[in-house]
């Protein structure tokens, strides 16, 4: 059973891409919805490689909800803590000290993630 945080944010996310998705004369977000889909799918790099690039670019950006997005796919694609920690590290390289809250928050959804699953 996922998280409250976990079920609230994939909630909205899927109400509001829906919504999004299904407006009338919306080819341009359609084909940028289907541009992203694409791109992490497995080519030269893997998905797993892909999603970690992702994530990077998400917190130098400071997008939290596109770096829970990533989180999410890094866990299902099997990413340790050990490398969530190491990309959070280059992260903040990258972005500087103005990452560090935003890592905070990807912290604290990681480890929900992480949570064994219950009935």
């Amino acid at each position: 059973m996922e998280s409250k945080k976990l079920q609230e944010f994939n909630n909205y996310r899927e109400r509001m891409n829906n919504k999004i998705l299904t407006a009338p004369n919306n080819k341009i977000m359609k084909r940028i919805y289907n541009l992203d889909t694409i791109t992490y799918q497995e080519g030269v790099l893997s998905s797993k490689t892909k999603e970690l690039l992702g994530l990077v670019a998400s917190m130098v950006l400071k997008c939290d909800d596109c770096i829970y997005y990533h989180l999410q796919q890094c866990h299902l694609s099997g990413v340790t803590t050990e490398e969530i920690m190491e990309v959070f590290g280059v992260a903040n390289l990258v972005g500087g000290t103005i990452v560090i809250p935003h890592t905070r928050r990807a912290l604290e959804f990681w480890e929900e993630l992480s949570l064994p699953v219950r009935d």
